[in-house]
């Protein structure tokens, strides 16, 4: 294995392990990441440290405050409820466009996404969480328009810590999507509009209560 091969498993591992700690609030908002640290705790250098540091910025997991430092980054609850009310607004479109587009193949493959259920501890719910933005983001491919695809996973890289759930295997059997696909599968604009409001208003009152129930201590509802 070549040095630079080394330095991106090396990164590729970094961030693996600090995505999912932030998911499951090892590290709390507006927590402190101090590369050096980081670099001790991984036995790595502080090179891929700090590149797994940007993609994570990108994510909207970290944020860069020049001459201050990385940190884990804090939503305002009137944030949260934007990103919320767009993600409704982009699934909306892209499963009303996709009704009409979406072929039997990329049926097939939304079915398997979620075959086989999981259980509570973190590795399965960091997965379910994965196996969800694939389905909507398929889905929003299906609709034809890559741009929406592509804004609708960044959405869903903004709104990933909040998927995160005492009662992770609760959330996966009653978000499978079944519903959904079964919409998709009868050509129906109306019906899958349906079935996503239907999932995307659950999704919406288990977060805002999780929030509310786990968190709201250290949330403020303005910016």
């Amino acid at each position: 294995m070549t040095s630079s091969e080394q330095r991106d498993s090396a990164k590729d591992h970094v961030y693996s392990q600090l995505r999912r700690a932030i998911m499951m609030s090892h590290y709390r908002p507006g927590e402190r990441l101090n590369p050096q640290e980081l670099a001790q705790q991984f036995d790595v250098s502080v090179t891929p440290v700090r590149e797994a540091l940007q993609v994570l910025e990108q994510e909207g997991l970290v944020s860069i405050k020049p001459r201050s430092g990385h940190y884990v980054t804090h939503m305002t609850l009137k944030e949260l409820l934007d990103w919320l009310d767009l993600r409704q607004i982009l699934e909306v479109a892209s499963v009303e466009r996709a009704a009409t587009h979406i072929t039997d193949e990329q049926l097939d493959q939304l079915e398997k996404i979620h075959a086989g259920y999981s259980g509570d501890d973190e590795e399965s719910i960091e997965r379910y969480i994965s196996e969800n933005r694939r389905v909507h983001c398929l889905i929003a491919e299906a609709s034809g328009n890559e741009q929406l695809a592509e804004m609708l996973g960044q959405v869903h890289d903004r709104l990933a810590r909040f998927m995160v759930s005492s009662h992770g295997g609760e959330i996966m059997l009653r978000f499978r999507h079944d519903d959904l696909i079964q919409a998709l599968r009868t050509r129906d604009p109306v019906e899958a509009r349906r079935a996503m409001l239907d999932e995307l208003t659950n999704m919406r009152l288990m977060t805002i209560e999780r929030v509310i129930r786990e968190e709201s201590g250290s949330w403020q509802v303005g910016a």
